[in-house]
Parts: C-alpha cells; sequence; structure tokens
C-alpha cells in the first residue's frame, strides 16, 4: 500500500516523533509498503520530501520541500501536494503530543474522509488530557493514585490555598505534571514549597492545566495493547530507570535505564496487569494501539498511571519491544496496525450519516 507518514508536530515531543517516525517508516518498508513521508515543522508547515524525517532531525533547508496543505472537503484524498491530491491509501500519523495525539488531527483526517492508524478523535483527545483520563479510570472503577487538577487561572489566583491542599491531601514528594504532553516532558518531582513553586512554573510552560500527583513506591510497569474491538495485551515489561524518575533524560538519553522483559512478576500480578490495561484502553475509548503505564507495589498491587495512544517507537521504545518479545516483528506490527486503521475507517463509512423523515 501507499502510507503517509506524518511526523514532527507542533509539541515538545518534536524530536521523539521523529525517531519514532524512523522506525516506523524502516518497518513498512520492510513489510513491502511504499512511505510519503510528511513532515510538520515545529512552526506547524506541513512538507513533503523523501528526505523530510533527515532534514527536520539535522536542521537542515528546508526549501526543497513542497507545502503539503489538507483539503477538508470529504474524499479521501484531502492531502494536496503541489496542487494534486497524493495517492496514499491510509495515513499513520506519528505524533506524540499535542496537535497529534490529542484528537486534532485525526478530527481533520474525519472531515477529509482520510483513512488512519489509530484511536479516534474521544480516545486521542481523553488518554492526551490527564485530568480527564483519570476521571474516566475513576468511572470504571480502576485503582488510581490520589491527584489534584487546577488550573494557570486558580493557581495565579489561590496560590496558596492550592499549595495547602497538596500537602494536606497528598503530602510529599509529588510529581507535577502538565495535563496534555507526554514523554516525560515538564514533569517535576517536588518535594517541599520551593520545589514545587519551581515545578509548577516549569510545568506552565507546557500546558494551562497542571496535574499533582501522589507518588506510588512501586515498580513501573508497561503493557502494549493492540487491537479494536476485542484487543489483547502484551506481557509486561518492567522499567529500571537511571534516574530517580522516568524523565525525559532517563528515557531517551540516560544509557543507565534498562527494560526488563518480561517484567519479574508473580502469575496472578501479571494477569492481573494484563487485565487492568485492557479495562483502561476501553475506559478512554483507545483504538489500534496504546501503551498502559502502571506500578506494582511490594504488596502486589497494581495501580494504572496512564494511557498513551500514540507511544513511542523508537529503538529503545517499550511499546515494539514487547511485541517483538511476543513474536510479532516490527513489520508485522505496522501491517497489523495499518489493517486496523483501514477496518475502523470502512465501519464509520457504513454508517448513516442522512436523515429522512418519512411522509
Amino acid at each position: 500500500m501507499k502510507i503517509a507518514v506524518l511526523m514532527g508536530g507542533r509539541s515538545g515531543e518534536h524530536q521523539v516523533s521523529l525517531r519514532s517516525a524512523s522506525y516506523i517508516i524502516d518497518s513498512l518498508v520492510k513489510a513491502g509498503h511504499t512511505v510519503i513521508p510528511i513532515g510538520i515543522t515545529n512552526e506547524g508547515q506541513w512538507l513533503q520530501h523523501p528526505d523530510i524525517l533527515a532534514m527536520l532531525a539535522e536542521g537542515r533547508n528546508l526549501a526543497p520541500a513542497a507545502p503539503v496543505v489538507l483539503d477538508l472537503s470529504f474524499q479521501g484524498q484531502g492531502l494536496i501536494c503541489n496542487g494534486e491530491p497524493l495517492d496514499i491509501d491510509i495515513v499513520f500519523p506519528v505524533l506524540h503530543g499535542p496537535f497529534g495525539e490529542d484528537g486534532t488531527i485525526q478530527g481533520a483526517f474525519e472531515l477529509a474522509g482520510i483513512p488512519y492508524v489509530g484511536s479516534g478523535i474521544l480516545g486521542s483527545a481523553v488518554a492526551m488530557d490527564k485530568a480527564q483520563m483519570k476521571a474516566a479510570f475513576r468511572n470504571f472503577n480502576l485503582p488510581i493514585c490520589s491527584y489534584i487538577v487546577f488550573s494557570q487561572w486558580e493557581w495565579q489566583q489561590r496560590r496558596q490555598e492550592l499549595l495547602d491542599r497538596v500537602v494536606e491531601s497528598l503530602g510529599w514528594p509529588v510529581f507535577v505534571k502538565p495535563a496534555n504532553l507526554g514523554s516525560s516532558v515538564g514533569i517535576s518531582k517536588a518535594s517541599g514549597d520551593k520545589e514545587f513553586l519551581e515545578a509548577v512554573e516549569i510545568a506552565l510552560r507546557y500546558d494551562y492545566k497542571i496535574l499533582v500527583e501522589e507518588e506510588i513506591r512501586g515498580r513501573e510497569i508497561e503493557i502494549s495493547v493492540l487491537g479494536n474491538e476485542n484487543p489483547r495485551a502484551s506481557v509486561p515489561g518492567e522499567i529500571i530507570p537511571a534516574n530517580d524518575f522516568y524523565d525525559y533524560q532517563a528515557k531517551y538519553i540516560d544509557p543507565g535505564s534498562r527494560l526488563l522483559i518480561p517484567a519479574d512478576l508473580e502469575v496472578a500480578v501479571r494477569e492481573r496487569a494484563r487485565e487492568l490495561a485492557l479495562e483502561a484502553f476501553k475506559a478512554v475509548d483507545a483504538r489500534g494501539l496504546a501503551r498502559v503505564d502502571m506500578f506494582v507495589t511490594s504488596l502486589g498491587e497494581v495501580v494504572i498511571n496512564e494511557v498513551n495512544t500514540m507511544p513511542g517507537f523508537t529503538e529503545i521504545s517499550m511499546y515494539p519491544k514487547l511485541w517483538e518479545y511476543s513474536g510479532i516483528s516490527g513489520p508485522e506490527l505496522v501491517n497489523t496496525l495499518v489493517d486496523l486503521g483501514l477496518s475502523w475507517h470502512r465501519r464509520r463509512l457504513q454508517l448513516q450519516h442522512k436523515y429522512e423523515v418519512n411522509s
């Protein structure tokens, strides 16, 4: 098939997206597909060029690349380059964070009638907003940590009140996160007032809404989920972070972090984790793929942390590695994801969108 791979984007995870796209493109080519790479700059410009990945990653001159625009007419051929529709079968949006993993790009593709890989508008939006994701988990009675959410405006107006609430309700230490971001960008651990104030200011650089969570002392476990209506869960993997927690440095830069596949868990705990991963996937209305992150305490209790609807696909990312352990290679994995995206698109086309009243 002819598959457009979308990468980069207006997000703090721009560089991670480029690294993920490299894995996806390589796997698609090995699977026999033709890849049409489309890069989105930090400024939001869409560009097509056979070497756009390297051009963005290395900061090269982008002048040779051709602009791409999106026609929202429902024709299924809405990606326009040099005045002509790009001949593609499906889009693989390898975009992490806002303007790519949050329902925005999914909504555009829905309007244009373009098939795409991954979760739809709702699943993407709910999983991107950590506050709404926690609310969805709570609605499904999933085990989660205690947390507090507040906006930038509330922080400006009621700073001391919110600080007191954090101390009384959560205690130290806490994790301070932008509500809408991933790859641990903008996340800090705070063990006192001064650190907390600094952590909030860092998080507010990336989002207007802040999530503050209690610390859960436990092992960091991740499970890959694959499927639409009847998803399946991989074996659990464990993260041994090089730093105090699995921050951006530990994920992508420090070579000291380790992935243990499979995680050494008791059978009952392992199956409980896999069961909860599938429940979390359904709770946010995810489709196609997701990585579910959780903690396992010393007592064997499983606490759901979050769902990532477009997890990392770098050479050190847990999502593809967990499926590789289960015997699904990179080419087989991307083939499955493309098939799932096309299958869901066909289902959407079967829905009736015109209502006529019988006279």
